[in-house]
């Protein structure tokens, strides 16, 4: 014993190093079997809502005269430029940067965090990795493969955005492509770095999600009191540096080496966190609970898992709603006389006044955002069923039925919390028509609850491909989004449910699309609850 003690202490140090990265290269290989299909979806939609974006502001904006009234008028609306930042450029290129580049940036964001906590973490807390570090494993293996993963994400929604958008400027392109995979780098480290401070995935998540939602922020806040992205709320963002790379508009190469620095510099810290703990184990544990339990139902437990979730969600759309109030009063100044954005706001919100028209546009986006909600809050008797939680708990007096039931309530009346609350949001903002917003809002709801009916139904009958779950989500998103800019046909738009939804306010309300909808969701729902009740669990 004291020989091979000698030995390993008289390795060099790039010895010690190699055999802390033993077995990364197989680690690799199974992270990107595992994501096969995960990660091209991630990377379509990234790369595919940046390459859809010309083509629709080119049907908007004709000619290089509306381009430029255009940027003119955004950059004078401070509500516009929170949300969206300044515009740099009057070019299709700059435009397509300023409208889509923050957004698919957070995307590439929440795709990095993911594949990281799902590769780290989460291994470790199923006990995975546990097995795995008992054979020829380095210490620093599975960090690395998970970053390397993350990379090779990244790498190829930046490589497929800057083919796609070449025809636009090659230097644009590539500047755009690479500030989009830099954030997701970015923020791949930070939750590295979460994963080795807290004991559980879904906090490692949260944490890095708040991260990313300050960064949001503080751009927002930056952006909307200057139209040149020079504010220091702005240079604190690293949204905001993506901003100031300023693609297609007099490219600032040295902004990418502070993406760089600041990706390395928390790739350092996270591989010393990760060389100072044990497998399982965080730097920041888990309080223990009180001596005797306080949760005394199933609805209790499901609670206390997801409360977190609901009032992050709950915050977020009641401050949305109300930025999107406000820009509603304005709604007929920033579209101008531009008769294609009007017809595209139209053909969202339906043939009405244009404000009315505006406003049952953002309530549509909140609803389908909404059902990002319910997919999440759903899946989460999945995460609780995979990681064997759910096991101890159904081997008592609790039966599949009221365990689903509780997680189940949360995901259906939280959706309704957050349509409430953007409710009111927005006529907080806009200041008129209170009623006529909030009950808008509240008809979002049965789109919302088919979405979630599927989410169910997938739970519960075919476990194993429940993440298909985000796929069917993110697109009726995409076409409730992009379709009107695209003028798709109707048939395309009524694959979603919300394409059946009546265009409030400002439309006649129809009950008959409401009720089938409802009745839908509930029939999927029923058939997904009556499948889990029967199937062998994990299975």
């Amino acid at each position: 014993m004291t020989a091979v003690a000698s030995r390993a202490t008289a390795l060099p140090a790039s010895g010690r190093r190699t055999r802390q990265l033993a077995g990364t290269g197989s680690l690799l290989r199974l992270a990107l079997r595992r994501d096969r299909v995960m990660m091209p979806v991630w990377i379509l939609v990234v790369a595919g809502l940046v390459l859809a974006m010309p083509g629709s502001l080119e049907s908007v904006y004709g000619t290089a005269a509306e381009r430029a009234d255009a940027m003119e008028t955004m950059n004078s609306n401070s509500s516009m430029r929170a949300m969206y930042g300044p515009v740099f450029g009057d070019s299709l290129g700059a435009l397509s940067a300023w409208r889509i580049g923050c957004y698919a940036g957070v995307l590439a964001a929440v795709m990095s965090l993911v594949i990281v906590v799902r590769h780290t973490r989460e291994e470790e807390e199923s006990g995975r990795q546990e097995m795995l570090a008992a054979s020829m494993v380095g210490r620093r293996a599975p960090l690395t493969a998970a970053l390397l993963a993350a990379f090779v994400a990244n790498a190829g929604a930046g490589l497929l955005i800057t083919a796609g958008m070449a025809g636009q400027g090659v230097r644009g392109a590539l500047a755009l492509g690479l500030g989009i995979a830099g954030t997701g780098m970015l923020f791949a480290t930070l939750a590295a770095i979460a994963a080795q401070l807290t004991e559980s995935a879904r906090l490692a998540k949260g944490l890095t999600g708040a991260a990313l939602g300050a960064a949001f922020v503080l751009r927002a806040a930056g952006d909307s009191g200057t139209a040149d992205g020079s504010s220091a709320p702005t240079w604190l963002s690293p949204l905001g540096w993506q901003e100031n790379l300023r693609a297609f508009a007099g490219e600032r190469w040295w902004v990418l080496a502070l993406v760089g620095a600041a990706t390395v510099a928390q790739g350092v810290v996270a591989y010393e966190l990760a060389g100072r703990r044990d497998v399982g184990m965080s730097f920041l544990p888990t309080r223990p609970g009180p001596a005797r339990g306080r949760i005394a139902t199933a609805g209790a437990l499901a609670w206390r898992l997801q409360r977190g979730a609901v009032l992050g969600w709950t915050a977020g759309f009641l401050l949305a709603g109300m930025v999107f109030g406000q820009m509603a009063s304005g709604a007929a100044d920033i579209v101008g006389d531009n008769e294609s954005t009007r017809d595209i706001i139209e053909r969202m919100g339906g043939r009405s006044d244009l404000t009315e028209a505006f406003l049952s546009t953002i309530t549509g986006l909140f609803g389908m955002v909404a059902g990002l909600y319910v997919a999440a809050s759903v899946l989460r008797l999945h995460a609780e069923e995979t990681s064997q939680r759910a096991e101890p708990l159904l081997a008592g007096a609790v039966g599949r039925l009221r365990w689903a039931a509780g997680h189940l309530v949360i995901a259906f009346g939280g959706s309704a919390l957050l349509m409430t609350v953007c409710g009111i949001g927005v006529a907080i903002g806009h200041g008129e028509d209170a009623g006529a917003v909030l009950g808008a809002c509240l008809a979002q709801l049965p789109a919302v609850w088919v979405l979630g009916g599927l989410t169910v139904l997938f739970v519960g009958a075919y476990p194993k491909g429940a993440a298909a779950a985000w796929a069917v989500v993110g697109g009726c998103l995409a076409i409730g989004w992009i379709g009107p800019a695209l003028d798709l046909p109707r048939a395309v738009m009524n694959l979603s449910p919300f394409g059946h939804l009546p265009k409030l306010p400002g439309a006649a309300l129809s009950w008959p699309p409401l009720i089938t909808l409802t009745l839908l969701a509930a029939a999927l729902t029923g058939v997904g609850l009556a499948v889990l009740r029967r199937r062998d669990m994990t299975n």
